[in-house]
Parts: C-alpha cells; structure tokens; sequence
C-alpha cells in the first residue's frame, strides 16, 4: 500500500491531501480564495499567486496532521502540473520539487482534468471502468472513455467557452454575485425551466464537441435587448429572473447530457461518470443520473467533496502513476495549456 501526498494549486483553491492506495483519502484540506476573488467578478491571477504562497505551507502542515502522517510515511509525492494557471501551477510545482527533493521521495505529475475524470473512482473497488467520464467545470468540459488509470481517451471538449465559465458569465449578466454556478442553481430553483426556449448548441450529429458561447450571448441579448450588452436588467421582475436562470440551467444540461448518452452509443460503455466543479449542480446530477436509468447504465458522480478543486483526486491519480512507475524528475514544468 502507498501513501501519497497530494498537493492542487491550478487556479484558485489551495489544496492538500495524504490518501492510501489511491482510494482511502485520509485527509484534504482546501483553502478557498473564492472571498478574495469575488469583488472582481472572477479569479485574478496574480492575485490567486500571492495565497498560494501564503497558504500552501500550512495547508501541508495541516493535511499531515490530519492524516496523522510525518514525512517518512509518505512514499510518494503527487501535484498538478498541467493545466492551469501558470503562476499557480507554479507554486505548487516549486513546493512539491522541493518535498521531493528534501525528503528523497519520487514526484509523480498529475494532469488536473484526467484527476477530475479519475475522481468518481476514489471510494470505489474495483473501479468503475470502463466507463464515458464527463468532466464539467469552469475551465474545461470534456468527454473522456476511460478503459483503466492508464488508458484515458479524450473523445470530446468545449470549442469555446465550457459549461462553468458559461454559468459564470450568465450570473454576471443577471447581476448575480461570483461564483456564479451554485447561484445560478439556488435562482433557478424557483423557475419555470420552459418559461424560455434556449439554444441547444448541438455541433452535428455525430459530434461529441461542446460549445456554449452561443447561449451565452443568447441569454445576454434576452435580458438587456437584442445586439445590447447593458441596460436591460431593471425590466425584469424577480420571477422572470428566476425563469432566465432555470431556462438557461436545463439548455446546458439538455447539452451535456445528450452528448454523453452520444458517447455511450459510440463506445458501448455500460458505466458513466460524473465530475468537475459543475459536477456539484444538482440538476445536472440528477439529470443524468434519470438518463443512466432508462438505459440501464451504471452512473457514478464524483463525491461532492472532490467536485471542487481538491489535491484528494491529485494524490488517488498521482498513485496509479507511481504504481506504473511513471515519475517525474526535478526539471518538471507547468504546462498551463
């Protein structure tokens, strides 16, 4: 059994976790920048740079402890090296070198987005592949047929904006706060999904690409006017808002779905899996979770704990690495695309 220490700074969560064996997490400790970053209505680089310095010791610090785990206890280290933020990645990176190096223990580099495809798994034996991952987030919506830790296929990504940053810019047209995901599912609660016909932005019949700066710019031309950027937004009544946001949450959905039961026919998959920050929206949960079952497909969501930016998923992933011996050396670099 290994014990791998995992550490996560690709954008804006300060992230560190010890987990046995790729499965059993012992701890994971994230530091959220989110109050720092909210007064500018997104994340500032330079900005998420200068916490991840000031927090990623103590984060370590504090994941150890909780893992009640000293230094000779862990076998190997994991972080994230690609992709993300450069400056973030890093902190992260300089942090995890230096560990490695100091305690003379082998660096595995991890891949955030494939951490996130992984992440369903953490918890679950034997693992749920084959399976089509379907990974939602702010930065990246992807399709992935996962045959093993070591085989990971991309079959499908955003062309444009994906399906977080797109809830993002939604929230900020209907002036709600960031981030704007989980406050556009606490608005639509109380929406009519139907009240407005949507965009599904399909991309062909065969194709398992997604792009959603089409219903962006539709729901910004709905509020404020058509080929209008501002000044339409005190016309709407709660309600009517309300109805935008819910309108706007079952489009995207009816997309990412759809194209995941697309993959499922193509590769012949009986499991599907679910993760990334968007993984936490409910609706989408439960969408495809109703889809899965008219199909009698198995469906497993990442826990809600490991939707969100975690150095959890870094290590679970980081220790198939190690196990297949695919270490890095200290001349490691971010890769931020």
């Amino acid at each position: 059994m290994a014990t791998v220490l995992g550490i996560e700074t690709s954008c804006d969560e300060t992230a560190a976790a010890v987990v046995d064996d790729g499965r059993r997490v012992r701890s994971n400790v994230v530091a959220s920048q989110i109050d720092l970053h909210r007064k500018y209505g997104g994340v500032v680089p330079e900005i998420a740079s200068r916490a991840h310095i000031e927090r990623l010791d103590g984060v370590i610090e504090e994941a150890l402890t909780h893992a009640n785990c000293k230094p000779e206890d862990i076998d190997c280290l994991a972080v994230t090296a690609s992709p993300g933020l450069v400056g973030s990645l890093l902190i992260g990176l300089t942090a995890a070198k230096t560990l490695s190096w100091l305690w003379g223990k082998p660096l595995v580099a991890v891949d955030h987005v494939l951490a996130h495809a992984c992440s369903p798994a953490i918890d679950l034996d034997p693992p749920p592949w084959p399976a089509v991952a379907l990974i939602v987030s702010g930065g990246h919506t992807s399709l992935y047929h996962i045959r093993g830790f070591d085989d990971i296929e991309r079959i499908g990504a955003t062309t444009d904006d994906a399906a977080g940053e797109a809830f993002d810019k939604v929230a900020t047209v209907l002036g709600l706060p960031y981030p704007g995901g989980p406050e556009i599912e606490k608005l639509a609660l109380g929406g009519d999904p139907r009240r407005v016909d949507f965009p599904r932005t399909m991309l062909g019949r065969d194709s398992l690409d997604f792009s959603f700066s089409g219903i962006k710019t539709a729901v910004l031309y709905h509020v404020h006017g058509k080929g209008k950027t501002s000044g339409g937004l005190d016309r709407w009544s709660p309600q009517d808002l309300a109805d935008i946001a819910a309108s706007f949450q079952a489009a995207v959905v009816d997309v990412l779905v759809a194209k995941t039961m697309r993959a499922v026919a193509r590769t012949a998959a009986d499991t599907v899996t679910l993760g990334g920050g968007v993984a936490a929206n409910s609706v989408l949960r439960a969408t495809l979770a109703d889809a899965c079952a008219e199909r009698h497909l198995t469906f497993h969501a990442a826990p809600m704990e490991y939707c969100m930016d975690n150095a959890a998923m870094i290590a679970a992933l980081g220790h198939h690495l190690y196990e297949r011996g695919q270490l890095a050396s200290l001349a490691l670099e971010a890769k931020p695309n």
